[in-house]
């Protein structure tokens, strides 16, 4: 194992201290000691910069199951390296605010942060894995340890629910993703993706290319709460902000963006892939907008914001995917909204998560996050006004921040889709710019929202739980670094050209380029008078109108029915799934045994009869089977009537005999077969259980014998017969349709041979099979423990009473 892989578990690893770290230095903020570590994994990726910004990679490969071709192969390209030092640096910002937003005394800070840890390491697991298995557990990490985070107030309500709506969408997009990774590798008989990506054209025209694209994106829309999957996005936000920060701004959200992004080269370059993620993108973008208006909540309109700063980007990336339908980085018509989609996620991570920690500064020194109450606080929090605005001003889109020069390639990258020949994008083509402007409008109304509806106004003192004071500099240190960015970002933006910018598209669009290409980045704020522009001024020209306005025209919010909301539409969908499985559980969870029987020979009749006739899967031959002499069948025939004696018998005694003739027959025929050991041992074992019901029976009491006729059930009949034809055409079958020799050769031939044993039995129980009969033993063991303790128990339960 590698360093790479180190690097990648050691939040898994580190996560197993914390709890002693929180034990036996209690008078230590715990987050102290965490913050180490992303601190050291962002200097370590650093060190790749300069290998990536010359087209190197990364890769080390750690055996996992490789009979399966499932190895954890880490790889590290621009794409990956941009999302691990976004992971770790915006990671240890987080930390470090937290450290000042939890307090140690009333937090059960070892949980905490042993949850962040957990998905720092399955973010990091996914975007340095080079194989969907391994990428796919990681995936499922994120899942798990985001329902941790945002259930971490486990006591409230909300918290609950918001924990398990995330989960609940984001695994089930998580599993159909997992769907379209089989599929490709049905298609490729490879995991890796690499490999995919090279043999990448030649299953374009595979049956089960469309399906897996479709899949895959599934998984991505619902991890980036894409159209319509984004309802839980919005709930999530019932975390604690320093979860909010990292996951809904800079990390998990953008996994879906990160498999899109990882997936282009495979997919892109079809207008499937094209039409889907630039259509659900653009849409997502104006409606996350719109929805973000009418929020109350600060965090609800950074929820919002977050969704369609997703979708923003994720449409861009669907609209740079057409760059690999052409043979040529001659027109940067095709590559400039891959450059935008890559430049604005390092934006979106930088004024996103600044906002956050502001919203959180806000509830965390005035006691709320509703607009309503707030306003004025302006002079008492001077440095969080600075920070919200630089933030807000990025989002919005204005100069001179980050945010300004990735819209305006947002607006070019739209505006140029009318450009393209490929596609028929001359017809629905237009309207991406006009869904994309109108986005814009709102997204600029919602930041004025979020700034002057909380720092300017009048001051509300008796609606506050306490009176607002500027925060401690050190949950201002992390907002203010991220606030830096953001500005520094703008004035020298090309810092990132070809260090972090230029590698990400080499590995989004690689085939566009041959060994010694590189894209083109150049990033810059004037661009003269351009479309472009005239597009931001009418942005900001409708935008204040809007904002000042806003009371007049927020009426249009309730045209739609709350009924139709699609948060309606998944409380009904989980209470109607609750409502109908506990009726179904009732149905069949009778309290008889013979029903669960029932239920259970029916489905093993069907699914096993069925699999029987659609595979053609009856054979039957007597080739190679031993002749039956007369012994055998006597001793079948005696069998036979033994155990009908057994059914039909009204003596205990009688039946107890003709159950003890079935045992006995049955060591005949080990004798018959040469098999002493196992002759001996079922004679033992019958003797025993012979003795012990004859035992059982003599202390039992006598009852009054009742005649009762016992109706015939043809519906039992049926089973039985239908049970037992179909154990004896699988063995008949199987037995007809050997696929390879017999194992007992190998027995026969190794028995001595490695185990030294000449009792071929004795040597597979004790060495071929050790493991299996000591766990048997195991169990036998707990169960005789489980039986004298329940004995104990009811004897000295008597022994009081």
């Amino acid at each position: 194992m590698s360093l790479l892989h180190v690097a990648i578990l050691s939040p898994f690893l580190f996560a197993i201290l914390v709890p002693f770290l929180y034990k036996y230095f209690r008078n230590i903020h715990t987050g102290w000691f965490v913050l180490i570590l992303p601190i050291l994994l962002f200097i370590y990726f650093t060190q790749f910069i300069s290998s990536n910004m010359h087209g190197e990679t990364i890769k080390q490969t750690a055996s996992w199951i490789p009979s399966l071709g499932i190895n954890f192969t880490a790889y590290i390209d621009g794409l990956g390296l941009l999302f691990a030092l976004l992971i770790t640096g915006i990671g240890a910002l987080v930390i470090l605010y937290s450290i000042y937003y939890l307090s140690k005394e009333k937090e059960q800070l070892n949980t905490f942060y042993v949850y962040l840890l957990m998905f720092m390491g399955a973010m990091l697991g996914v975007v340095l894995s080079d194989n969907l298995i391994v990428l796919y557990t990681f995936w499922e990490f994120t899942s798990l340890s985001s329902f941790l985070l945002i259930g971490y107030w486990y006591k409230r309500e909300k918290s609950r629910y918001g924990a398990q709506k995330s989960m609940l969408i984001t695994i089930f997009g998580g599993l159909l993703m997992l769907g379209g990774f089989i599929m490709l590798y049905i298609m490729t008989n490879t995991f890796s993706i690499r490999e995919i990506i090279e043999v990448a054209p030649e299953i374009m025209q595979h049956e089960l290319f469309i399906p897996a694209l479709i899949l895959i994106l599934f998984g991505a829309f619902t991890k980036s709460a894409q159209f319509p999957f984004y309802i839980w996005l919005p709930d999530a936000m019932e975390a604690p902000t320093p979860v909010s920060a990292y996951l809904h701004s800079a990390t998990m959200v953008k996994a879906g963006i990160y498999i899109v992004a990882r997936f282009s080269p495979v997919f892109a370059g079809t207008p499937e892939w094209f039409w889907i993620v630039s259509a659900f993108g653009i849409f997502t973008m104006f409606w996350g907008s719109f929805n973000a208006v009418k929020q109350t909540d600060l965090k609800s309109i950074l929820a919002f914001s977050t969704v369609s700063q997703l979708g923003m980007i994720m449409s861009m990336l669907g609209v740079g995917s057409a760059a690999l339908a052409i043979d040529s980085i001659d027109n940067s018509v095709y590559t400039v909204a891959t450059l935008a989609a890559v430049f604005h996620l390092i934006n979106h991570a930088t004024f996103k998560g600044s906002l956050f920690m502001v919203v959180g500064i806000v509830d965390h020194e005035t006691g709320t996050r509703d607009i309503r109450k707030l306003g004025g606080l302006m002079s008492f929090m001077p440095i969080t006004f600075t920070i919200s605005i630089i933030g807000a001003f990025s989002m919005a889109g204005l100069p001179p921040f980050n945010g300004f020069l990735s819209k305006e390639m947002f607006f070019t990258s739209m505006i140029r889709i009318l450009e393209m020949d490929v596609f028929n994008l001359e017809t629905l083509g237009l309207l991406f710019p006009i869904v994309a402007w109108v986005g814009s409008i709102f997204t600029f109304i919602y930041s004025m929202v979020l700034v002057f509806k909380t720092f300017t106004g009048k001051y509300q003192p008796e609606k506050l739980e306490k009176k607002p004071h500027e925060a401690p500099i050190g949950m201002l240190i992390s907002p203010i670094i991220l606030a830096s960015l953001v500005i520094i970002f703008f004035f020298f933006p090309n810092i990132l050209a070809y260090t972090i910018i230029e590698p990400a598209m080499a590995s989004i669009i690689p085939g566009l380029l041959g060994d010694e290409n590189h894209f083109h980045v150049h990033i810059y704020a004037w661009h003269g008078f351009s479309i472009e522009l005239f597009m931001t001024l009418g942005v900001i020209a409708l935008g204040v109108l809007g904002y000042f306005f806003l009371r007049k025209w927020r009426g249009i919010y309730k045209l739609v029915p709350e009924k139709l909301a699609l948060n309606k539409g998944y409380d009904a969908a989980l209470y109607t799934l609750d409502k109908s499985t506990f009726k179904i559980t009732r149905f069949y969870m009778t309290g008889f045994i013979r029903d669960y029987l029932a239920i259970i020979f029916t489905f093993f009749i069907l699914i096993l009869g069925t699999t029987l006739i659609l595979t053609d899967g009856f054979s039957f031959t007597l080739k190679g089977t031993a002749p039956i002499g007369i012994y055998e069948a006597v001793l079948a025939v005696v069998m036979v009537i033994g155990t009908v004696t057994v059914l039909f018998s009204k003596s205990r005694l009688t039946a107890i005999i003709a159950l003890g003739s079935v045992g006995y027959s049955l060591s005949l025929f080990f004798v018959l077969f040469r098999a002493p050991d196992l002759a001996l041992t079922q004679l033992l074992v019958e003797t025993v259980s012979v003795a012990l019901f004859l035992l059982c029976f003599y202390h039992l009491p006598e009852f009054k014998k009742k005649e009762k006729k016992l109706n015939f059930k043809l519906t039992n009949l049926l089973i039985s017969l239908g049970v037992g034809t179909i154990v004896t055409l699988i063995a008949l079958s199987a037995n007809s349709q050997r696929v390879s020799e017999t194992i007992s050769t190998y027995f026969i031939e190794n028995s001595y041979k490695l185990a030294g044993g000449k009792n071929m039995v004795n040597v597979i129980l004790v060495d071929f099979r050790g493991f299996d009969t000591l766990f048997e033993i195991a169990v036998l063991g707990i169960a005789g423990l489980g039986i004298y303790s329940m004995i104990r128990l009811k004897v000295r339960k008597g022994e009081e009473g």
